[in-house]
């Protein structure tokens, strides 16, 4: 029997495997494009391909898909409506491959929950309410895979195309700064009062420019490794990009850091996400802080949601707080 992890991630879906036993994970990235021009039946088959399996062996699916704001549970995924979204317009680039993992899983018979984001609906802290949504269902993977190594209380902050910083205190999600609210990442980022003018002239979309607000767009660069090579020549538009990134990476930590203080805790640090595997940024988020942080890999929010779905098949009825409503 084994579990599997969806992460719905920014670029890629990304699939991971828990085998009863002492098995490796068995991880699998799909690019979203990829996704897109597959049919149900050939994203199951890749999954079986895959993790060497047929798809009456796997127990339990945990699913990510996009905001997940239409729900505040972990719910089965044949009782959730609208793929537990409110919509999909928003914040964020649509290129089907998501919705095609979805309804691939819902119509396959395999056994499956859809894992909720954290929103003003959800059963944290009340006063991050003030803002419609805080972070998007992969993180509460990520979260979870840090709390299955035996954290109670953390910060975590993801860095990739966006940056979404996280907190749990004994053991429940208190609260998150989303990406459209506070630190830029690599491509996405909080609306300016330039982006803001834009938006009003009609010159883009609101969407357009929170997806053109990251280092990238400002420094010049077309990419990650782009920017990882310009500064390894040294180049001061690219240092600074990473600087940036790490600045304001730190002060969203140190925020959420006061948010635990409220419930008598600190908590260690976390980073994870495309960025995380720039040991500069990581360096300096770390100066910035005063404090040696704990490296996640860009698999953590498949292999945490794959954990999360091995513990509901185990009987467990709450996760990081939230309620888990399948089985019932």
């Amino acid at each position: 029997m084994i579990y599997v992890g969806v992460d719905h991630g920014t670029t890629a879906m990304r699939f991971t495997a828990l085998f009863e036993g002492t098995h490796e994970p068995v991880n699998l990235e799909i690019l979203r494009t990829d996704a897109a021009a597959m049919s149900g039946e050939q994203i199951i088959s890749a999954l079986e391909k895959s993790f060497g399996v047929g798809k009456e062996d796997i127990g339990l699916i945990a699913v990510t898909y996009s905001m997940g704001d239409g729900i505040t549970a972990i719910e089965d995924i044949h009782t959730v409506q609208h793929r537990g979204v409110q919509s999909i317009e928003g914040a964020g680039q649509k290129t089907g491959g998501g919705s095609k993992v979805f309804d691939a899983i819902l119509n396959s018979g395999i056994p499956a929950v859809v894992i909720p984001g954290i929103h003003e609906g959800s059963n944290t802290d009340p006063r991050m309410n003030i803002f419609s949504h805080s972070t998007s269902p992969e993180k509460i993977g990520i979260a979870y895979h840090a709390f299955c190594q035996g954290s109670q209380d953390f910060v975590l902050s993801d860095i990739s195309s966006n940056t979404v910083t996280l907190g749990v205190a004994q053991g429940r999600i208190i609260g998150a700064i989303d990406a459209c609210i506070f630190a830029p990442g690599l491509r996405h980022g909080p609306l300016d009062v330039r982006a803001i003018r834009e938006v009003d002239k009609g010159q883009k979309s609101a969407n357009e420019a929170f997806t053109n607000t990251g280092v990238l767009k400002r420094a010049g660069y077309s990419d990650r490794q782009e920017l990882i090579d310009a500064a390894d020549r040294k180049e001061p538009q690219a240092l600074l990009a990473l600087d940036t990134l790490a600045l304001f990476a730190a002060m969203e930590i140190a925020s959420i850091q006061v948010l635990l203080k409220d419930y008598g805790v600190h908590g260690i640090v976390f980073i994870e996400g495309s960025v995380a595997e720039i040991p500069y940024v990581v360096k300096k988020i770390e100066q910035h802080l005063g404090v040696q942080s704990h490296v996640l890999d860009r698999w953590s929010a498949a292999i945490g949601c794959a954990e999360i779905a091995r513990d509901i098949a185990m009987g467990a009825r709450e996760i990081l707080g939230l309620e888990v409503k399948y089985g019932l």
